[in-house]
């Protein structure tokens, strides 16, 4: 697999139907996005939305955030999703990577993300590429 990396930067049909069919390997909970969410998403910025390529074919996406603070820049990777045929094929590595590379260039000191436990694989890939887990609590306000 010759896996190629790039930033998203407009929305597209193709782009569209790529993450209609992702999102919902990620979540259960994710609704199909529209042409104009995903143009809002991409041009946000705060975001860099990398899509992953095999053959052509969009097979991963993520989403890197670099904001502004008081205390310097903050990266924060988001929405990591291999298509289920190309998992365990390195997709998912190269895509943080990338983001890791983009999150240095951009002055990050740091780039933190948060993964559910049950997602053992991919937990394991990111203890493999250098995240360590981080004695805090992450808390949640539901706006429902």
């Amino acid at each position: 697999m010759s896996v190629e990396v790039e930033i998203v930067r407009a929305a597209s049909p193709e782009v569209v139907d790529a993450f209609g069919r992702l999102l919902p390997q990620l979540s259960s909970a994710a609704g199909l996005l529209d042409l104009e969410a995903i143009d809002r998403v991409v041009r946000c910025e705060t975001n860099t939305v990398l899509v992953a390529r095999d053959g052509g074919e969009i097979v991963g996406t993520l989403t890197l955030l670099l904001f502004p603070v008081l205390t310097g820049v903050r990266a924060r990777i988001e929405d990591v999703v291999v298509d289920v045929s190309a998992r365990g094929k390195g997709v998912a590595a190269t895509l943080t990577q990338r983001a890791l590379d983009l999150a240095r260039e951009a002055g990050a000191r740091t780039v933190d993300l948060t993964s559910r436990p049950d997602r053992e694989a991919a937990n394991r890939l990111y203890e493999r590429l250098g995240f360590r887990a981080r004695g805090s609590r992450v808390y949640r306000f539901p706006m429902e």
